[in-house]
C-alpha cells in the first residue's frame, strides 16, 4: 500500500478519514492487499529478562521497517529483576492498545471528537498452574475484565455501539477470545 494523503476528508482525533477510506477501498478491491504480517524476535537477557524486537512487517506484500524494542521482566517476587512489565502485563497492554485504536478510529469515522480515552484490563491467574503442572489448574486467567473510560461529544448509545464494533473487529480481542493454534518448535541457536 502506498502512503496516501487526504485532500477533502476530515481529520478527527488525529485520524485522516480519507486515508482510512482509501485503505478500506484498496483491501476490498484486492484481497492480497489486505494481508498484514507481523513478526517479533525475543532474546533472553539473563534471569527472567528479555528484549523483544519488532522486525519488518508487511502490508499487502510491501515491507515496512519496524525497529522497536519491548522489554519484559518479572518482579523480584517472581525471580525477576523488576526492570520491565511481565509477559502478562504486556499481553494486557497489547489488548488495551488494540481496543484503544479501534475506539479512536471508529469514533473518528462517526465524527465523534474524543477528549478522553483510556482502557483498563485486569485478570488473575493461579500460580499453581505454572509452578505445579500436575495440579490440573489452568496456567492462565479464566477471565479478563476490560473497562473503557471515554469522553467526547458522542452519546452513551454511540459509545456502546462503538464498543460492540470494536469487540467484533479488534485483532487482539479476537486472539484472546478464540482458540488459535500455536505451532512451537525448538532448534539449537
Amino acid at each position: 500500500m502506498n502512503e496516501q494523503t487526504s485532500i477533502s476528508a476530515p481529520v478527527v482525533n488525529g485520524i485522516d478519514l480519507g486515508v482510512v477510506g482509501a485503505i478500506a477501498e484498496a483491501v476490498v478491491a484486492d484481497p492480497a492487499a489486505a494481508e498484514a504480517r507481523f513478526a517479533v524476535t525475543t532474546e533472553w537477557r539473563g534471569q527472567c529478562r528479555s528484549i523483544s524486537r519488532t522486525r519488518s512487517m508487511s502490508i499487502g506484500g510491501q515491507q515496512i521497517e519496524r525497529r522497536h524494542a519491548i522489554a519484559a521482566d518479572e518482579p523480584h517476587e517472581m525471580l525477576g529483576g523488576d526492570e520491565a512489565p511481565n509477559p502478562q502485563e504486556l499481553l494486557l497492554a497489547a489488548l488495551n492498545a488494540c481496543i484503544l485504536v479501534g475506539f479512536v478510529t471508529a469514533a473518528a469515522a462517526e465524527g465523534i471528537t474524543l477528549s478522553h480515552l483510556s482502557v483498563d484490563s485486569e485478570g488473575a491467574l493461579d500460580l499453581r498452574g505454572f509452578l505445579d503442572p500436575e495440579s490440573g489448574i489452568a496456567p492462565g486467567v479464566d477471565k479478563l475484565v476490560t473497562r473503557v473510560s471515554i469522553d467526547g461529544n458522542g452519546t452513551d448509545a454511540q459509545f456502546e455501539a462503538i464498543l460492540d464494533h470494536v469487540r467484533k473487529v479488534s485483532p487482539n480481542h479476537f486472539h484472546l477470545t478464540r482458540p488459535i493454534p500455536v505451532e512451537c518448535s525448538v532448534a539449537r541457536g
